[in-house]
């Protein structure tokens, strides 16, 4: 799989989860920016124009790069910090680019962070729905749809 990889600083996080893709296979897509929003917006181009099918973005917080990425119509970046988290991002909400902490991930847990992600090949059948009425937010003026009302009593 091509999986578009930015990070804005190198450590022993960014090296660990750069070897796990290459060790399973997978074929990098480097995206180097001087700046992390560059850095964000870059992967998240890649997936959306083809040239990687998931993208795995790195800043110290991982905050900055997924809120960048998100910027990108097509993107559905999503945090993770650990498994479940990532797991789930891709299998409910057909995450496409993973974003992660730098400085707060111990390279072993982002390695298992990034495993999960992969490992979910494809949204839950039953999440089709709500995935469409996400869709339907970023056509200009569009909307989730109708909402049930919420009771008084909440």
């Amino acid at each position: 799989m091509r999986v578009a990889f930015g990070a804005d600083d190198e450590n022993e996080t960014t090296a660990a989860v750069r070897n796990r893709l290459v060790e399973a296979g997978h074929e990098l897509v480097p995206v180097r920016a001087d700046a992390w929003p560059d850095i964000g917006a870059g992967v998240g181009r890649a997936v959306v124009d083809g040239s990687a099918e998931l993208g795995v973005v790195l800043c110290w917080t991982g905050t900055g790069v997924s809120i960048a990425a998100n910027k990108v119509p097509g993107v559905r970046a999503a945090l993770a910090w650990e498994p479940w988290v990532a797991a789930g991002a891709r299998r409910w909400n057909d995450a496409n680019v993973l974003a992660l902490s730098l400085k707060r991930l111990a390279p072993a847990v982002a390695v298992e962070v990034l495993d999960a992600f992969l490992a979910v090949e494809e949204p839950a059948a039953d999440e089709r729905p709500a995935l469409d009425r996400l869709a339907g937010l970023e056509v200009p003026g569009g909307t989730a749809g109708p909402t049930a009302p919420v009771p008084a009593d909440h």
